[in-house]
């Protein structure tokens, strides 16, 4: 049985069946020259990702701003006055790949940097899939991507969010998080039922709404070594070597 997916495209494909889980999965395409206009004539601002890839390589930022165009891949921006030069920019380099367009959910920030955080999601050794860890990913200064292997800071989520939630809410949120990370991992495990673990990004926008941009099934456990309560790296690594993700030494 199948336990690494590496397609996003597919892994979204298999989510986005339940009602529940589809609510939290932004508008997401394969990218071609009418696709990508329709998506930035509707949203103004898209990702442009590669199918497989990880550590949020080939991640692009498109932006229609009035009649120009913009795109941003790594801290490089280049501006286009034509959406046919924007195109052509775009595709020396994605190439002949595969790449998706997402419709852009402007995140909120942390000392004016973007962030987004991540769900770890894990059968338990009883085999029953629970969620057991999440952590705060900061963006480098200048970069449109938070991934931790791309210079991003890992902080634990209350820290992130007290700025923009109180109490009440941030506890109600991320129990929300909790149960959409099992929803998720139950939905998926129904195509590919060798997968073990997941690790969900999830962005959070203004209105303070969760959104699902990436699904990894095979997630880094060590990322959460950060977090001051020791018991729940704990229980990552357990997990872990329960289903043979880590060898037990």
């Amino acid at each position: 049985m199948q336990r690494f997916v590496h397609s996003k495209w597919r892994k979204t494909e298999a989510i986005k069946v339940n009602p529940v889980v589809r609510e939290h999965i932004p508008d997401t395409r394969q990218l071609g020259r009418a696709t990508l206009q329709s998506m930035l004539s509707e949203y103004g601002m898209v990702y442009v990702k590669p199918d497989k890839g990880t550590f949020g390589k080939g991640v692009i930022r498109v932006e229609q701003d009035g009649a120009g165009f913009k795109f941003q891949s790594g801290t490089t921006i280049r501006t286009f006055t034509s959406y046919d030069g924007l195109y052509d920019g775009l595709k020396q380099q994605t190439g002949k790949r595969l790449y998706l367009v997402q419709k852009g959910i402007h995140l909120l920030k942390h000392g004016g940097r973007r962030f987004d955080l991540r769900v770890m999601v894990q059968k338990s050794p009883a085999g029953r899939w629970e969620s057991t860890a999440m952590v705060g990913r900061v963006a480098y200064p200048g970069k449109i991507v938070t991934n931790y292997h791309s210079g991003g800071t890992l902080m634990s989520v209350p820290a992130l969010l007290q700025a923009h939630m109180g109490p009440e809410e941030l506890t109600a949120f991320t129990g929300g998080l909790q149960r959409l990370g099992v929803s998720v991992a139950k939905q998926l495990e129904t195509a590919y039922p060798g997968i073990k673990e997941i690790g969900i990004d999830i962005a959070v926008d203004r209105s303070h709404k969760s959104w699902i941009l990436e699904v990894n099934t095979c997630p880094d456990p060590y990322i959460f070594r950060i977090l001051k309560d020791k018991e729940i790296f704990r229980r990552v690594i357990r997990y872990a070597k329960a289903y043979g993700r880590i060898k037990s030494r």
